[in-house]
């Protein structure tokens, strides 16, 4: 399964948390949510994000997780622990966006900069 959202920069967007990556977006159903939330939901699902701004790539490796509860209608966090709330959308990442390269940082701070998250469930 592959999820591809496009999203836009804004100012205030800083990276430093050392442990999570959140993404705020507005509410947004498709018919092939409940396909994910179910995969999400095995542990032994391993799933891949990737935040791509004009020429970088920032590619984060998670997991799903049983107890996931995935109902949160605006915001989605991937954690590098096992915390789990209903913004949580992967446990066990490897990396946090305080690890994102600055100078994608610094794009991403531009309102006008389009992105794409990535999601790819395996």
């Amino acid at each position: 399964m592959r999820y591809e959202i496009k999203f836009s920069g804004h100012e205030n967007i800083r990276s430093n948390h050392q442990m999570t990556i959140e993404i705020t977006k507005e509410s947004h159903l498709t018919p092939q949510g409940e396909d994910l939330k179910n995969k999400l939901k095995d542990p032994n699902t391993r799933v891949t994000f990737s935040i791509s701004v004009g020429p970088h790539e920032f590619i984060i490796k998670g997991m799903g997780h049983s107890d996931l509860i995935l109902t949160h209608s605006d915001d989605i966090v991937i954690r590098k622990s096992n915390f789990i709330c209903p913004r949580t959308l992967a446990v066990k990442c490897d990396k946090a966006s305080d690890m994102l390269p600055r100078e994608m940082v610094s794009l991403l701070q531009n309102p006008k900069t389009i992105g794409t998250f990535t999601i790819i469930v395996e």
